[in-house]
Protein backbone atom coordinates (compact mmCIF):
# COMPACT_ATOMS: atom_id res chain seq x y z
CA UNK A 1 0.00 0.00 0.00
CA UNK A 2 1.26 3.63 -0.81
CA UNK A 3 2.00 5.86 2.13
CA UNK A 4 -0.08 8.47 2.50
CA UNK A 5 0.43 12.30 2.63
CA UNK A 6 -0.33 12.48 6.59
CA UNK A 7 1.68 9.37 7.10
CA UNK A 8 4.49 10.44 5.00
CA UNK A 9 4.63 14.08 6.91
CA UNK A 10 4.37 12.11 10.23
CA UNK A 11 7.64 10.03 9.17
CA UNK A 12 9.67 12.89 8.21
CA UNK A 13 8.73 15.06 11.30
CA UNK A 14 9.59 12.63 13.41
CA UNK A 15 13.16 11.79 11.64
CA UNK A 16 13.78 15.40 11.55
CA UNK A 17 13.00 15.55 15.39
CA UNK A 18 15.40 12.65 15.94
CA UNK A 19 18.45 13.77 13.66
CA UNK A 20 18.45 17.24 15.62
CA UNK A 21 18.28 15.58 18.75
CA UNK A 22 21.10 13.28 17.68
CA UNK A 23 23.47 16.57 16.85
CA UNK A 24 22.44 17.97 20.03
CA UNK A 25 23.36 14.86 21.75
CA UNK A 26 26.61 14.44 19.96
CA UNK A 27 27.83 18.26 20.26
CA UNK A 28 26.63 18.57 24.03
CA UNK A 29 26.29 15.23 25.62
CA UNK A 30 23.17 13.14 26.33
CA UNK A 31 22.80 14.35 29.89
CA UNK A 32 23.05 17.39 29.06
CA UNK A 33 20.49 18.38 26.27
CA UNK A 34 16.99 18.47 27.23
CA UNK A 35 13.79 17.50 25.46
CA UNK A 36 12.58 21.54 25.95
CA UNK A 37 15.78 22.18 23.86
CA UNK A 38 15.16 19.39 21.63
CA UNK A 39 11.75 20.81 20.75
CA UNK A 40 13.01 24.25 20.25
CA UNK A 41 15.49 23.56 17.84
CA UNK A 42 13.06 21.31 15.98
CA UNK A 43 10.67 23.72 16.09
CA UNK A 44 7.80 21.80 17.79
CA UNK A 45 6.23 21.60 21.31
CA UNK A 46 7.73 19.40 24.08
CA UNK A 47 4.13 17.34 23.59
CA UNK A 48 5.17 16.83 20.11
CA UNK A 49 8.27 15.50 20.96
CA UNK A 50 7.26 13.05 23.64
CA UNK A 51 3.87 12.11 21.10
CA UNK A 52 7.04 10.45 18.90
CA UNK A 53 9.11 9.21 21.12
CA UNK A 54 7.88 8.16 24.69
CA UNK A 55 11.45 8.38 26.58
CA UNK A 56 14.14 10.37 26.30
CA UNK A 57 16.57 7.59 25.15
CA UNK A 58 14.43 6.80 22.62
CA UNK A 59 15.23 9.82 20.91
CA UNK A 60 18.90 8.70 20.06
CA UNK A 61 17.99 4.85 19.58
CA UNK A 62 14.66 5.69 17.14
CA UNK A 63 16.17 2.61 15.06
CA UNK A 64 16.29 0.16 17.63
CA UNK A 65 13.04 -1.97 16.38
CA UNK A 66 15.07 -2.76 13.41
CA UNK A 67 18.36 -3.37 15.06
CA UNK A 68 16.27 -5.81 17.70
CA UNK A 69 14.80 -7.88 14.79
CA UNK A 70 17.64 -7.80 12.21
CA UNK A 71 18.94 -11.43 13.61
CA UNK A 72 15.92 -12.70 13.09
CA UNK A 73 15.36 -11.18 9.59
CA UNK A 74 18.37 -12.86 8.99
CA UNK A 75 17.76 -16.15 10.27
CA UNK A 76 14.38 -16.27 8.33
CA UNK A 77 15.85 -15.03 5.08
CA UNK A 78 18.43 -17.74 5.27
CA UNK A 79 18.72 -19.80 2.37
CA UNK A 80 18.38 -23.41 1.62
CA UNK A 81 20.74 -25.73 3.10
CA UNK A 82 21.89 -22.85 5.68
CA UNK A 83 21.58 -23.19 9.27
CA UNK A 84 20.55 -20.07 11.83
CA UNK A 85 24.07 -19.21 13.15
CA UNK A 86 25.41 -19.75 9.37
CA UNK A 87 23.23 -16.97 7.93
CA UNK A 88 24.00 -14.69 10.90
CA UNK A 89 27.75 -15.52 10.07
CA UNK A 90 27.12 -14.43 6.05
CA UNK A 91 25.20 -11.62 6.38
CA UNK A 92 27.40 -9.85 9.40
CA UNK A 93 30.64 -10.76 6.97
CA UNK A 94 29.01 -9.37 3.89
CA UNK A 95 28.07 -5.88 6.13
CA UNK A 96 31.94 -5.79 7.59
CA UNK A 97 33.33 -6.63 3.65
CA UNK A 98 31.72 -3.88 2.53
CA UNK A 99 32.96 -1.01 5.47
CA UNK A 100 29.30 -0.70 6.05
CA UNK A 101 27.78 2.21 8.06
CA UNK A 102 25.52 -0.70 9.37
CA UNK A 103 28.06 -2.25 11.36
CA UNK A 104 29.71 1.14 13.30
CA UNK A 105 32.13 1.44 10.08
CA UNK A 106 31.95 4.65 8.93
CA UNK A 107 33.41 8.21 10.47
CA UNK A 108 32.34 9.57 12.99
CA UNK A 109 31.17 6.27 14.54
CA UNK A 110 33.54 7.02 17.70
CA UNK A 111 31.14 10.31 18.24
CA UNK A 112 28.32 7.91 18.59
CA UNK A 113 30.15 5.32 21.00
CA UNK A 114 31.28 7.76 23.37
CA UNK A 115 27.82 9.98 23.87
CA UNK A 116 26.84 6.12 24.32
CA UNK A 117 29.72 5.54 27.32
CA UNK A 118 29.57 9.19 29.02
CA UNK A 119 25.61 8.65 29.77
CA UNK A 120 24.43 5.61 31.71
CA UNK A 121 20.70 5.92 30.94
CA UNK A 122 22.60 5.24 27.21
CA UNK A 123 24.51 2.43 28.68
CA UNK A 124 21.30 0.29 30.41
CA UNK A 125 18.71 1.11 26.87
CA UNK A 126 22.11 -0.11 25.29
CA UNK A 127 21.69 -3.42 27.84
CA UNK A 128 18.15 -3.48 27.23
CA UNK A 129 18.01 -3.76 23.85
CA UNK A 130 20.60 -6.40 23.57
CA UNK A 131 18.22 -8.91 26.34
CA UNK A 132 15.27 -7.58 23.54
CA UNK A 133 17.72 -8.97 20.47
CA UNK A 134 18.44 -12.27 22.25
CA UNK A 135 14.52 -12.92 23.26
CA UNK A 136 13.40 -11.87 19.34
CA UNK A 137 15.68 -14.39 18.69
CA UNK A 138 15.12 -17.13 20.32
CA UNK A 139 11.27 -17.08 19.39
CA UNK A 140 12.20 -17.02 16.10
CA UNK A 141 14.53 -20.02 16.27
CA UNK A 142 11.92 -21.53 18.48
CA UNK A 143 9.44 -21.43 15.48
CA UNK A 144 11.44 -22.37 12.86
CA UNK A 145 13.02 -25.35 14.45
CA UNK A 146 9.51 -26.31 15.59
CA UNK A 147 10.50 -26.91 19.38
CA UNK A 148 8.18 -26.61 22.02
CA UNK A 149 8.13 -24.42 25.02
CA UNK A 150 10.24 -26.79 27.08
CA UNK A 151 13.10 -27.24 25.04
CA UNK A 152 16.38 -25.27 26.29
CA UNK A 153 17.92 -25.05 23.08
CA UNK A 154 16.67 -21.89 21.00
CA UNK A 155 17.17 -20.41 24.72
CA UNK A 156 21.17 -21.49 24.18
CA UNK A 157 21.58 -21.18 20.51
CA UNK A 158 19.92 -17.80 20.62
CA UNK A 159 22.47 -16.55 23.26
CA UNK A 160 25.22 -18.02 21.49
CA UNK A 161 24.26 -16.20 18.14
CA UNK A 162 23.84 -12.84 20.01
CA UNK A 163 26.77 -13.60 20.87
CA UNK A 164 28.78 -13.37 17.59
CA UNK A 165 26.65 -10.05 16.76
CA UNK A 166 28.04 -8.38 20.40
CA UNK A 167 30.95 -9.52 20.02
CA UNK A 168 31.74 -8.13 16.42
CA UNK A 169 29.73 -4.67 17.46
CA UNK A 170 32.03 -4.70 20.32
CA UNK A 171 35.61 -4.72 18.82
CA UNK A 172 34.50 -2.36 15.92
CA UNK A 173 32.91 0.13 18.37
CA UNK A 174 36.22 -0.05 20.56
CA UNK A 175 38.71 0.03 17.72
CA UNK A 176 36.43 3.44 16.21
CA UNK A 177 36.40 5.25 19.54
CA UNK A 178 40.48 4.32 19.15
CA UNK A 179 40.88 6.54 15.97
CA UNK A 180 41.40 3.70 13.56
CA UNK A 181 40.94 3.53 10.22
CA UNK A 182 37.31 2.06 8.57
CA UNK A 183 38.94 -0.26 6.30
CA UNK A 184 41.57 -1.52 8.46
CA UNK A 185 39.43 -2.10 11.22
CA UNK A 186 36.86 -4.32 8.22
CA UNK A 187 39.81 -6.40 7.61
CA UNK A 188 40.57 -7.21 11.47
CA UNK A 189 36.75 -7.50 12.17
CA UNK A 190 36.67 -10.35 9.23
CA UNK A 191 39.93 -12.27 10.74
CA UNK A 192 37.76 -12.18 14.01
CA UNK A 193 34.61 -13.60 12.57
CA UNK A 194 36.99 -16.26 11.20
CA UNK A 195 38.23 -16.92 14.56
CA UNK A 196 34.81 -16.82 16.49
CA UNK A 197 33.44 -19.52 13.46
CA UNK A 198 36.40 -21.68 14.45
CA UNK A 199 35.07 -21.77 18.26
CA UNK A 200 31.58 -22.75 17.52
CA UNK A 201 30.50 -26.16 17.79
CA UNK A 202 28.89 -28.46 14.96
CA UNK A 203 25.81 -28.10 17.70
CA UNK A 204 25.37 -24.38 17.07
CA UNK A 205 26.48 -24.38 13.42
CA UNK A 206 24.35 -26.83 11.98
CA UNK A 207 21.15 -25.62 14.39
CA UNK A 208 17.90 -25.02 12.34
CA UNK A 209 19.31 -25.71 9.23
CA UNK A 210 16.09 -25.06 6.26
CA UNK A 211 15.80 -28.22 4.54
CA UNK A 212 16.79 -28.07 0.72
CA UNK A 213 13.50 -29.61 -0.01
Amino acid sequence: MAEGLRERKKRETRQRISDIATGLFLEHGFVTVTIAEVAEAADVSVNTVYNYFPAKEDLFFDRSAGVVEQLSRWVCGRAKGESAAGAVLRELRADVESVSPRVGLIEGYDRFMRCIQEAPPLRSRLWSMQQEIHDHLEATLREEAGADAADPLPGLIAGQIAWIHQTVFVHIGREMVAGRNPGKVSREALVLLDDIEELLSPNVLNYAVRAVE
